[in-house]
């Protein structure tokens, strides 16, 4: 699947737990994309591509739909990430209660300062740098979500993938990318840079003024 393809399917699978909580038990392709902002075509040749057949007149079982994407997105196994680099960013992260809605769960964090808040303040326990290796094993950590600083951003990513992570959500200045040696191995990397998203805001209202003159 491509990155746009995955977004939809994400918005679908909210949509129809939305949907199943009002008490739900069928939708139509028209319906799912009203609500998720595309045309039913779109839908339909999704859920074509990912093998999901629902019937011309009854639309797709809204159960059967659920079931389907928790596999597909692999929700139907534990996905558990955890941060390193408890600052603001790290510590706002700790304390978003949304991903627990989504069954992602945040198990733990890491900082050289392990005692950066106390512990009836932290909804998540906060290990020091010397026992990463250890509880990413112990968890069977798959993610980690990097907040630390610039300058020790690649040092953390090789021991993180010597420690067996695979997949990184980076707020680090850097962008981070899998070495050659370790392409015969799936590395997923997602670089969020906040300051280059807002330039990028910044130009596209720029730009879209200057049309306006």
């Amino acid at each position: 699947m491509h990155g746009e393809m995955i977004i939809r399917i994400t918005k679908y699978y909210r949509i129809l737990h939305k949907l199943k909580s009002l008490g739900l038990e069928r939708v139509f392709a028209n319906n799912l994309g009203d609500a998720a902002g595309v045309n039913a075509t779109i839908v339909r040749k999704d859920f074509s591509l990912l093998k999901i057949i629902g019937q011309k007149r009854g639309g797709y079982e809204i159960d059967k739909l659920i079931s389907s994407l928790d596999k597909i997105l692999g929700k139907d196994k534990p996905q558990r990430a955890i941060i390193v680099g408890c600052g603001r960013i790290g510590g706002a992260l700790m304390r978003y209660r949304g991903f627990a809605s989504d069954g992602i769960s945040i198990t733990a964090g890491f900082d050289i300062n392990s005692h950066i808040c106390e512990e009836d303040e932290c909804p998540i326990p906060v290990y020091p740098m010397n026992r990463l290796e250890e509880i990413i094993k112990a968890k069977d950590i798959q993610v980690a979500i990097l907040t630390v600083p610039e300058q020790e951003a690649s040092e953390l990513f090789s021991r993180l993938s010597r420690a067996g992570i695979r997949g990184y959500l980076n707020f680090t200045p850097i962008g981070l990318k899998a070495s050659k040696e370790d392409h015969d191995r799936p590395f997923i990397i997602h670089n969020v840079n906040i300051a280059l998203e807002l330039e990028q805001i910044f130009y596209e209202l720029n730009i879209s003024d200057t049309d306006l003159v």
